[in-house]
């Protein structure tokens, strides 16, 4: 199968290493100043954490091409991947001339992280190929995409899209109905605002923070969801009776949700803790010890998922390329 990669950051150089990595022939565009030799780098960092992964028969950096046009990029490609900045004027316009140079039975995802699909197709003469396919950073690493239809999305192409992303590995959650920041960077937030919160009001430092998560909360949901861990918080009666004992505190103002006005002073204590917190490693090497924390915990973790999870097993369906 060939994949276009359009835009190559930080993740569209994480879906060429996992595409190169299930032995997929890929071409990548962008048209930046150094954006190749910038990529080049990306994906040769990232290769040494795939190969640990596993590779697929084939799999070579070699079937890597790289053209800063994008018409040359897209017109022979079975399925199109978007990566450019969360700004949604230049979406709309990628994605249009994406769709305007691109084979008209190639599949396109948008990586974008909120915005609604809905709203990136409506300029595109056939948006009911268009799909938004949010993964996770690191891209080579964490198996799940969010696949997100729009109200012109045909259904043939949500399958044929499922079928591309299990082919590289991943494991497809559906987003049933469009939403800003789809499910998962939608329940991040709701943490993420909390946090902000904690420390705004002096309560604990971003180290305290991080710790009260990684420590408890953390480990417990590298394994379960919120759902299923709150299911064992009920004992032997599991969520029936958890939510019998602990519904009511539901009620309670224990979360604020609305995020904090970001002051001047939360800015710098939040950008001062985190640096503090780094000690004084660069973010290279803080970027290579998240990696091979990860992998170790995947490889745990996938001992004990469903063995019909996707990322554990290679794709069975056919073929409809």
């Amino acid at each position: 199968m060939k994949f276009a990669v359009v835009g190559t950051g930080v993740i569209g150089s994480g879906w060429i290493t996992r595409m190169l990595a299930h032995g997929h022939e890929v071409i990548a565009t962008d048209p930046s100043e150094g954006a190749y030799e910038r990529m080049l780098k990306q994906v040769k960092q990232n290769w040494p954490y795939a190969e640990e992964l596993g590779l697929a028969e084939g799999a070579s950096l070699e079937n890597l091409t790289f053209t800063p046009y994008l018409e040359e990029a897209v017109k022979e490609a079975d399925h199109i991947q978007e990566n450019v900045p969360e700004i949604e004027s230049l979406k709309e316009q990628v994605l249009t001339e994406i769709d305007f140079y691109a084979r008209p039975d190639a599949t396109i995802g948008s990586s974008t992280s909120g915005i609604k699909p809905s709203e990136l197709q409506r300029n595109l003469q056939h948006p009911e190929r268009l799909v938004v396919a949010h993964p996770f950073h690191p891209v080579y690493i964490l198996p799940l995409v969010e696949i997100v239809p729009g109200q012109l999305t045909a259904e043939a192409t949500i399958v044929k899209a499922e079928q591309a992303y299990e082919g590289i590995g991943m494991d497809v959650l559906h987003v049933r109905h469009e939403i800003e920041g789809h499910i998962a960077d939608r329940l991040m937030e709701a943490l993420w605002r909390e946090a902000l919160h904690i420390v705004n009001d002096g309560i604990a430092t971003t180290e305290e923070v991080d710790k009260a998560f990684t420590h408890a909360a953390g480990l417990r949901y590298a394994q379960y969801g919120p759902f299923m861990t709150f299911h064992l918080a009920g004992g032997e009666g599991g969520m029936r009776h958890m939510l019998k004992q602990f519904g009511p505190a539901l009620k309670k103002p224990w979360t604020k949700l609305v995020a904090p006005e970001l002051t001047k002073d939360l800015y710098e204590e939040v950008v001062n803790g985190c640096e503090a917190s780094s000690q004084g490693q660069t973010m290279s090497e803080l970027d290579q010890k998240r990696n091979e924390f990860l992998i170790k915990v995947k490889k745990l973790a996938e001992e004990y998922w469903p063995e019909d999870t996707p990322s554990m097993k290679k794709a069975t369906r056919p073929s409809v390329y």
